[in-house]
């Protein structure tokens, strides 16, 4: 991982850095997990339904909430009862297609064990996430948003200020300084338009739309990121470590 090439001249091996910050907002899928096998396969089913070539779909889809997608192809499909029944289904039907980003299950054991304040803000459904962290047995959080908790799914930056709202982060110097963890363009634009500083993870797309959406540091992965022994905890701050980070 170290000093490896990003493919466009940079490598990772930006100094360490520690920042501090009083909640941490997690993507989902390319962020914790990558799903993108089971994915496909689930878009493939649904374009054959819709009678839509999926790759055309897929093109789009990432980091977008399904509803959001559906509504581009057939509205009568594109509502939460729906989207929450097909999503519930990807892990229960595609659950050995998705494996855990490197550094992921750590870095939750972590937060958990320390009951800092962290949350996970996705465009999928409940179903789909609670599922996903079941089937791989992950760290779930005391806190969620999710796609029916919002009307307008990213780069709307609604997701995350309700995240930090749900941290308890009401006050303008606490929401100041938090930080999200992403993979996506539209989720990257949608954590820095909510005031938060971005970790661009280069799980998913390439560094150029990474750099282009925003992100504060790009890493190539969650191994880069880890809780520093001064961390606080519940009610305080958490100091984390940002390593092998993209030059800059």
């Amino acid at each position: 991982m170290v000093g490896s090439d990003s493919g466009t001249g940079g490598t990772f091996t930006a100094p360490a850095e520690t920042h501090t910050f009083n909640g941490i907002l997690f993507d989902m899928d390319g962020t914790i997990i990558n799903s993108t096998d089971a994915i496909v396969k689930h878009w493939h089913k649904i374009g054959k339904e819709l009678g839509v070539d999926p790759s055309v779909i897929l093109q789009t889809s990432h980091g977008r909430r399904s509803i959001d997608t559906l509504a581009l192809y057939d509205q009568s499909k594109a509502n939460l009862n729906y989207v929450s029944y097909i999503e519930g289904l990807i892990p229960r039907e595609y659950g050995a297609d998705a494996v855990e980003i490197p550094g992921a299950r750590s870095l939750l054991a972590s937060l958990e064990h320390i009951k800092a304040p962290w949350a996970i803000v996705t465009s999928g459904t409940r179903p789909l996430v609670t599922g996903w962290l079941d089937v791989m047995k992950l760290s779930h959080p005391q806190h969620l948003v999710v796609a029916e908790d919002v009307s307008a799914g990213k780069p709307a930056p609604d997701c995350y200020r309700l995240g930090m709202d749900r941290l308890g982060l009401a006050a303008e110097e606490r929401r100041a300084a938090v930080l999200v963890i992403e993979d996506s363009p539209a989720g990257i634009l949608a954590g820095k338009a909510a005031g938060c500083r971005v970790i661009g993870l280069a799980t998913t797309h390439s560094i150029e739309q990474l750099r282009k959406s925003g992100a504060d540091w790009i890493v190539q992965d969650l191994r880069s990121v880890a809780l520093t022994s001064e961390c606080v905890g519940v009610h305080g701050t958490i100091q984390v470590e940002i390593r092998h980070a993209l030059e800059r």
